[in-house]
């Protein structure tokens, strides 16, 4: 045999007899032979003794020993592992489809019509809430309406118990009185969930008396807020054509005058001896350092002014800014639509738990996305304004306990959409908020919202 092939067999040989070594260890107790006859006849009473479980009774048909019991092995577990059920995350509940609708009446008494639609296939427990402005009461609610005054405010409100029933439309009806008639009323109107706190969708409207012109701000169009720069521009470009002009003609004037003579000659007469070159006389250094010097200066400085307006009139301190980088601030009452910078803003309700120490007031607002992009906003940015001129921001942790565990400032609102959603500050002592201010961003204008 060659020598290559005893070295391979070998090598096989040592292989297999490792791997016969390696799978003892995990053969089960039960393939282990029987000790033979001579051996437990030879020491009765010393294997009973010792391992009384693990040697069976004698056949006597066939006159031997049984086979012992398989006895579990310490080293290996009885049973495979038990393997975690996987568990779910409770999703939450999804959202009723509730939507409100508000519309006035053509009538002489401020008039409303409240629809308010269930457009899911189950039925839903309901709170419907018409906010009343200070001065104003109701005379005639429709069925199963109160007219009730929430705890730490001054105004009070008309409350519906539904139980909306399957891809159906409740329809509700007000008639409110005020002392001038002849003024514009609005009253915003919000569905909540059974509990009251959670707000399913708001709207409002503005009633006007027939005959009475609707008096609205409209806001003025972009040429006509361009139109000092416009005019600007345009003096400007009147000033260097007339330059321009003056220039052309005095250019000009020479060759004029030499067609217009009857004399010989040409129109530019070359002198008999050249002249010499004419050297362009330059301004000296020490003219022309100072004079850039001090344009730079006056660049630098006119920037540093105008810079700093913008930033000293931006107040965060105390009270409610006046103005910013972005739009113009606006201030209204509840249930009106106030515009910034990239938000809509309708406050539809705000109420406060009755007490002197520290208590939670929460308002129910509703906020619009008018740009095409998606924006974020922070909690930190949104105040409620004391009479005493302090203010507090949004109780964070208390909004999302509010709205489900959701943080409403974690995700910006997307593009063209609309939310409502409550909003809670936390208050020490007995006043209550008299002003909200919220704003989409740090630089934004915000909104301004007068509550009762």
């Amino acid at each position: 045999m060659p020598a290559s092939t005893r070295h391979h067999k070998a090598l096989a040989a040592i292989v297999h007899c490792i791997g016969l070594l390696t799978a003892l260890p995990v053969l089960p107790a039960a393939t282990v032979p029987a000790a033979p006859t001579a051996t437990v006849s030879a020491a009765p009473t010393a294997t009973v003794a010792a391992a009384p479980t693990a040697t069976a009774p004698a056949d006597p048909a066939a006159g031997r020993l049984q086979p012992a019991a398989a006895t579990p092995d310490p080293s290996m577990p009885a049973a495979p592992p038990a393997v975690p059920t996987p568990t779910r995350v409770a999703s939450p509940a999804a959202r009723p489809k509730v939507s409100v609708r508000v519309a006035p009446e053509q009538s002489v008494a401020p008039r409303y019509r409240i629809e308010v639609r269930n457009a899911g296939s189950t039925p839903v427990d309901t709170t419907v809430r018409q906010e009343l402005p200070q001065g104003v009461s109701a005379t005639t609610v429709s069925d199963g309406g109160r007219v009730v005054r929430p705890g730490g405010s001054t105004a009070t409100e008309v409350t519906w118990r539904l139980k909306l029933p399957p891809d159906s439309t409740t329809t509700l009806g007000t008639t409110l009185t005020t002392a001038t008639s002849q003024e514009p009323l609005t009253a915003p109107t919000c569905a909540f969930a059974s509990d009251g706190r959670q707000p399913y969708d708001c709207a409002s409207a503005t009633w006007t008396a027939p005959g009475t012109a609707t008096t609205q701000s409209q806001e003025s169009t972009g040429w006509r807020r361009q139109a000092p720069a416009l005019l600007a521009a345009g003096v400007a470009l009147l000033v260097l054509g007339l330059v321009g002009l003056l220039t052309w003609r005095h250019r000009r004037r020479p060759v004029a005058a030499a067609l217009a003579s009857d004399g010989p000659g040409t129109i530019y007469p070359r002198p008999a001896t050249p002249r010499p070159p004419a050297r362009r006389r330059k301004p000296p250094v020490w003219v022309v350092v100072p004079v850039a010097a001090t344009v730079l200066a006056g660049t630098v400085g006119a920037a540093a002014w105008s810079a700093t307006r913008r930033v000293a009139a931006i107040d965060t301190d105390s009270q409610p800014t006046s103005g910013a980088w972005k739009g113009t601030g606006v201030s209204g009452v509840l249930g009106m639509p106030l515009r910034e910078d990239a938000f809509e803003f309708t406050v539809y309700r705000m109420t406060c738990e009755p007490g002197r120490g520290a208590r939670q007031c929460q308002a129910t607002v509703g906020v619009r996305n008018l740009t095409r992009e998606h924006q974020s906003w922070h909690g930190k940015l949104q105040r409620a304004y004391l009479a005493n001129g302090n203010w507090v921001t949004t109780d964070e942790p208390a909004t999302r306990r509010v709205n489900q565990g959701r943080d409403v400032f974690a995700d910006p609102v997307a593009a063209g959409s609309r939310v409502v959603l409550p909003l809670v500050f936390t208050i020490n002592g007995r006043e209550a908020p008299q002003r909200l201010e919220l704003r989409s961003g740090v630089f934004s204008a915000g909104v301004r919202v007068d509550v009762p």
